[in-house]
């Protein structure tokens, strides 16, 4: 499988990942408690074992995606990374907290059913407890979000929008690139901006579109719009950006949005915000 059929599927494959990570680890965690305990002498049952580290772990997937917002909005971002990593090692203590709460209901609820009763223990020093391994587990996980995330760019390559030439005048902020330096796997190359489809937002990127390929572009939507060619380009939405010449068909929605069809079969939303933008660049004055 390329890295391109990966892209178009990639939240598909991300989720299913992370589910599976999950599972294994509950599966992992549980194995390792229940051989430490499985001595002869344990007043445990081997159900108890499971529904400690099951509630544990989904309590942290149901977190994962608050992590993943937290970064979106305290990014360890060049310039950022000593003010929002103080941030992050605060936001350990809320995330710590629902993830005792979380698990606590759920462990609570389970023993009602057995018939039994779910005693936490000493509060004070379990929550201390429980905090030392979530703080390691919002470590671990943030970590392996930005490793992933270099990986991917490493394999899917970067572009960047091509500046002049020493001796040259810089480019303008509102001059009209042509061209993109991509770089992927140590090696550069150049893309034509005609050759953008469309556009979609991706955090701390915009991702570029171009047929199959796709490539992450440092910056946001509205920087980039200012430096593309309104003629050829409009802003259909607060995350999508399409080249004109590449819409096939839209489609009016009950809901007062739409949604465009392109050339290749893609769908872009059309929200209500931006409608009348787009028609009047499709049927000028």
């Amino acid at each position: 499988m390329t890295v391109q059929v990966y892209l178009a599927r990639r939240r598909l494959f991300e989720v299913g990942f992370w589910a599976l990570f999950f599972l294994v680890l509950w599966l992992v965690q549980f194995t390792v408690v229940y051989l430490e305990h499985h001595d002869g002498e344990s007043s445990f049952q081997p159900w108890e074992f499971l529904v400690w580290e099951g509630t544990s772990i989904l309590a942290l997937a149901m977190l994962f995606p608050l992590l993943l917002a937290w970064d979106r909005r305290f990014p360890l971002s060049k310039g950022k990374v000593r003010r929002n990593l103080l941030v992050h090692l605060l936001l350990t203590l809320p995330w710590s907290l629902l993830h005792v709460a979380g698990m606590v209901v759920m462990r609570t609820g389970i023993y009602h059913l057995e018939g039994g009763s779910y005693d936490f223990g000493n509060w004070p020093v379990e929550l201390f407890y429980e905090y030392l391994k979530d703080f390691r587990a919002y470590g671990s996980l943030l970590g392996s979000v930005y490793l992933y995330r270099f990986l991917l760019l490493r394999m899917q390559g970067e572009a960047r929008i091509l500046q002049q030439p020493d001796g040259e005048e810089p480019i303008g902020q509102n001059e009209r690139p042509e061209r993109l330096l991509v770089k992927k796997l140590g090696k550069e190359f150049l893309v034509h901006v005609r050759d953008v489809e469309w556009v979609e937002a991706a955090g701390n990127y915009v991702n570029l579109h171009l047929g199959d390929r796709i490539y992450p572009l440092r910056g946001t939507m509205t920087k980039l719009q200012e430096r593309l060619d309104s003629k050829s380009f409009v802003r259909v939405h607060r995350s999508y950006i399409v080249r004109l010449d590449f819409i096939a068909e839209i489609e009016p929605l009950e809901s007062g949005d739409a949604r465009i069809h392109l050339l290749n079969g893609q769908q872009v939303p059309v929200s209500r915000r931006y409608r009348d933008r787009l028609r009047a660049q499709l049927v000028p004055a």
